[in-house]
Formats: C-alpha cells, sequence, structure tokens
C-alpha cells in the first residue's frame, strides 16, 4: 500500500514539472512569435521597400552608410533571426516531430545551418562593426555564439548516429542558446518595468552592472539550468521536482511579464 501510495504521489509530482514546463514553453512560443512578426516588419518590410534607416529605429548601427559589408552582414543577421525564431519552437514540439517526420528533419537541417550563420554574423558585427554595449557586451554575445556551435554541432552529431534521446537534450540546449537574444530584450523590459527606468547601467553607453547581469542570465544561465531539468526529472526524489516546478512557475511569470512589456513597450510601436 505504501509503495503505490509513494509511485502515486511521484506521478503527480512528476506531472506538475511538466504542466509548469509546457506553461514555460508556451509563453516562450508566443513571445518568441511576436518578436518573429516585430523582425519581419521592421527590417524585412522596411529592408525590401529600400526604407533602411528605419532599421536605426531599434539599432542604432543598423544601417551605416557606405558601409557595405557592415549593412550586409546586419540584414543577414536579422532575416535569420526571424527563421530561427518560428522554426526553433517547432522543432521542439512532439506532435511535429511525430506526426510531420520529414517536416521536423528538413527544419532541423535549416535550423542548424542558420545557427552556425547567425552566429558568424553576431561575432562579425560585435568584433569588426561594433555594437552598443562595448567590449563586454561583445564578450558576452561571443559565448552565446560559442554555445550555438557547440550545441548544434552536438545535435547534429547525435542525430546521425541514431542516439534520439541525447539528441533531443542537444537541441534543447540549442533552443535555449539561440533564444539567447530574444530573452535578453525580455529580461531587459522587466528589469525596465520593475524599476521604471534604467537602473543599475547607462542608457547612453549601454554598460553597467545590471546589463552584466542581464547577459549571464540570457545568454548563459539558461543553457546550465537546463541541466537541473534534467536531472530532476529523471530524478527519483521528488522535493528536487517540487522546487524546479516552484522557480519554473516563477520564472514563467517573469517571462510573461517581460514578453508584455517588450511587446507594448518596444515591439508593436515599432512595426
Amino acid at each position: 500500500m505504501s509503495s503505490s501510495i509513494s509511485i502515486t504521489k511521484s506521478k503527480s509530482k512528476s506531472k506538475v514539472l511538466k504542466r509548469s514546463v509546457n506553461l514555460w514553453f508556451v509563453v516562450i512560443v508566443i513571445g518568441q512569435f511576436i518578436f518573429a512578426l516585430y523582425i519581419l516588419d521592421l527590417y524585412g518590410v522596411n529592408g525590401l521597400a529600400g526604407d533602411f534607416e528605419r532599421w536605426n529605429a531599434a539599432s542604432p548601427h543598423g544601417y551605416v552608410e557606405q558601409d557595405l559589408w557592415g549593412n550586409l552582414f546586419f540584414g543577414i543577421h536579422m532575416a535569420l533571426a526571424a527563421i530561427i525564431t518560428i522554426g526553433g519552437p517547432l522543432q521542439l514540439m512532439k506532435k511535429v516531430r511525430t506526426k510531420f517526420p520529414t517536416f521536423h528533419r528538413i527544419n532541423g537541417r535549416i535550423y542548424i545551418f542558420t545557427a552556425f550563420l547567425i552566429s558568424i554574423a553576431g561575432l562579425y558585427l560585435s568584433w569588426v562593426r561594433g555594437m552598443v554595449g562595448g567590449l563586454i557586451g561583445a564578450i558576452f554575445i561571443t559565448c552565446n555564439a560559442a554555445l550555438i556551435m557547440v550545441c548544434a554541432f552536438y545535435a547534429v552529431r547525435l542525430a546521425m548516429n541514431g542516439k534520439l534521446a541525447s539528441h533531443r537534450k542537444w537541441a534543447i540546449r540549442l533552443f535555449l542558446a539561440v533564444s539567447g537574444v530574444w530573452f535578453f530584450r525580455v529580461f531587459l523590459m522587466l528589469w525596465l518595468t520593475i524599476f521604471q527606468g534604467p537602473v543599475g547601467f547607462d542608457l547612453e553607453t549601454f554598460q553597467g552592472p545590471a546589463l552584466n547581469m542581464i547577459y549571464t542570465f540570457s545568454y548563459i544561465f539558461p543553457v546550465l539550468f537546463v541541466e537541473f531539468y534534467f536531472r530532476a526529472k529523471e530524478s527519483k526524489h521528488n522535493k528536487g521536482q517540487w522546487t524546479l516546478s516552484v522557480f519554473m512557475w516563477v520564472l514563467t511569470a517573469c517571462i510573461a511579464v517581460g514578453t508584455f512589456s517588450a511587446t507594448m513597450g518596444m515591439w508593436l510601436p515599432r512595426m
């Protein structure tokens, strides 16, 4: 009897963890879909119309006169960001993976290839052209690019070797690493919403300890944190699952607030 009760409790706590992760994923998918529409409208539509100066509405160095290569890399970077933002969540959806395996494979190849290209473009923009954030920002972007490339490499390698369980774990890591730019915008807007202003950093230079914390929480923390999720999911200790579930609820609430703030304060006004 006691063994049966223990198993029931374990399953109940597993369901709580699963539901918290599912809600977290749904909130992220909605937020990234809005972000993708914003990218397509601001950069895609205006780029096709030849109104490249509109790119500077959100990126001070988006379009620079007589900088052909820099503008080209920036345009490619934003186009790839839209592709990868839409394609990433689709790769992790179980129903899409099981019902449309051919699409999953093709989209996966596009996603991996795009991940490598967007990392290279990001490195060029950070170190060659130079972007807001200075040296610290460039270092964090470089760390993010390295994580993307490593995760993409292992996701491909394990898929080719037929080790699908391990492949899916690296695919999740890749998704989180690629989402770093989106996480940064969401957590930045969450910070600005909480403090009602640029507390802890300079808005002109876009540098400061608060931004360093947001960089870390956006580019590095998600890839490391997912390891706790993998362990909690496979563990028989219920306490860890409960703790992680509570954290996921709080994190989801923070992401929801940041996404709403980013949508209303940054994305929609520029579309």
